[in-house]
């Protein structure tokens, strides 16, 4: 079978830098001494498995930890919990990627100037969640829904969660600025690595037969560019890696496509690629 691979696609710089971090931290502490980190480090757990291997131990809450070193995830966390690693004495390694510091700069300054905080994007998410606790006053709206949230006549400062679409991120302010207000300021927040990925897989999946977008289920930079890629053709699949393939969707198929998200190392990638162009072999 022939392959093609997205020109852009798996780990973005903010993750490969977390990665990096992550092992250079493991390698550090050496045996008998724990390394946490506070959630999964990145959606995929391939890698969060391998990093286990290696020490590093996932935990969802700061009760769960004893004392060590703990390493901020890329998605970041909220102020609060930070402070609380602070004053219970752990020693703390901060992988936050640098736009995600910046949108929680962002926020700050927002409430700072007067503006109620607006947003886009998932609120269960833990980089919202954790930009939602830099702020007191702050609103999150995952779609046209959730509009109704908004304060009437508001001076709104908007900003968006880092991975969102362009698309989605034009369509929700064309819809609130049909509401009332009395200001909108919006400050673009968007990923430039996360725009470029979502480019080349369009591009790429309207040229094959069938398009695989590699990645975590809970990854939502992984999700939003498998929702893209079923827009522009209807035979795209978001799988983790090779092993949860169905072998039955590629009868038929000459040419695959194969972009991945930004939490999705590159051997997992490497690996289905290998299994894809054996497959008419194979068969």
């Amino acid at each position: 079978m022939k392959v093609l691979v997205a020109a852009k696609c798996g780990f973005c710089p903010g993750v490969r830098n977390a990665i990096s971090m992550a092992e250079e931290t493991l390698r550090r502490s050496g045996a008998g001494r724990s390394v946490y980190c506070l959630g999964p480090i990145i959606h995929n757990k391939d890698e969060v498995e391998r990093l286990r291997t290696s020490g590093l131990h996932t935990v969802d809450s700061v009760d769960e930890m004893d004392s060590g070193t703990v390493l901020i995830r890329s998605h970041g966390v909220a102020p609060s919990e930070l402070n609380r690693l602070k004053e219970q004495g752990f020693h703390i390694v901060d992988a936050t990627c640098v736009l995600v510091k910046r949108l929680q700069q962002i926020v700050k300054q927002l409430e700072a100037e007067g503006y109620e905080v607006v947003i886009i994007g998932e609120e269960n998410h833990p980089e919202v969640q954790g930009v939602v606790g830099c702020v007191g006053d702050v609103v999150v709206v995952a779609g046209e829904d959730d509009l109704g949230k908004l304060p009437k006549n508001g001076r709104l400062g908007i900003v968006c969660q880092t991975t969102q679409s362009p698309e989605h991120l034009g369509a929700m302010l064309d819809a609130i600025a049909r509401r009332s207000f009395s200001e909108l300021k919006v400050i673009n927040t968007l990923c430039k690595e996360a725009i470029k990925r979502q480019e080349s897989a369009i591009e790429l999946c309207q040229q094959v037969d069938v398009m695989f977008v590699l990645g975590g289920l809970h990854s939502a930079n992984t999700r939003r560019l498998a929702d893209l890629c079923k827009k522009h053709n209807e035979a795209t699949f978001h799988l983790q890696n090779w092993d949860e393939l169905d072998k039955k969707v590629l009868f038929g198929k000459a040419v695959a496509g194969v972009t991945a998200g930004a939490s999705t190392p590159n051997w997992v990638i490497e690996e289905f690629v290998e299994h894809l162009e054996r497959f008419g072999e194979e068969r």
